[in-house]
């Protein structure tokens, strides 16, 4: 997992032990000694669109990262969840900040488990409502691709390239559902 493990208590500050709680709970935890409060380590949301143009969605929406990881690499608008909002209001959010691009979403698209980063990856079909972007500063450039001008081997993340792959194989078929799945490379 990329988090640092808790340290110390967020209640009382005092330092925390892993192991098993007293609670009848199986995992080890971060337990506080003074105060008894057990820290969970829960996975993180990451949000985000396929955003498509053109005459039956025939490009989605890209941006070339302008931050680590994987600085210069192409990926789906997306980002981490923020407290408050829900999936969708993310990955509107998302698009938004990293595209600067307006969209109208259409449902949930892929839901992929990154286990062993402590992810949970969720994308949405979305329409753009405008081929003009604005990138913002986690962003080099914003860009439109048709399926054979992707840059397959230059996409950042597994979950875009799976995510893609879903999306131009149910184009094809004219019929979009949802996928699920597990990254596990």
């Amino acid at each position: 997992m990329f988090r640092s493990p808790i340290r110390f208590c967020r209640v009382c500050a005092t330092a925390v032990e892993y192991r098993v709680p007293d609670d009848g709970d199986t995992r080890v935890r971060a337990v506080c000694p003074s105060c008894g409060t057990i820290h969970y380590e829960n996975p993180l949301n990451v949000v985000g669109t396929v955003a498509y143009w053109g005459p039956q969605g025939g490009q989605v929406l890209l941006c070339r990262r302008n931050i680590e990881p994987r600085w210069g690499k192409w990926t789906l608008p997306a980002g981490f969840l923020e407290l408050g909002e829900t999936t969708e209001q993310g990955a509107v959010r998302e698009t938004q900040e990293e595209a600067g691009a307006e969209i109208a979403l259409e449902g949930l698209f892929t839901l992929l488990n990154v286990a062993r980063a402590g992810q949970v990856h969720i994308y949405y079909r979305a329409r753009l409502l405008s081929d003009r972007f604005a990138p913002g500063h986690e962003t080099l450039e914003a860009r439109l691709f048709h399926e054979h001008e992707i840059p397959w081997d230059d996409l950042a993340f597994r979950t875009v390239q799976e995510t893609l792959r879903h999306y131009f194989e149910d184009r094809r078929r004219g019929h979009f559902g949802v996928h699920t799945g597990d990254i596990t490379w």
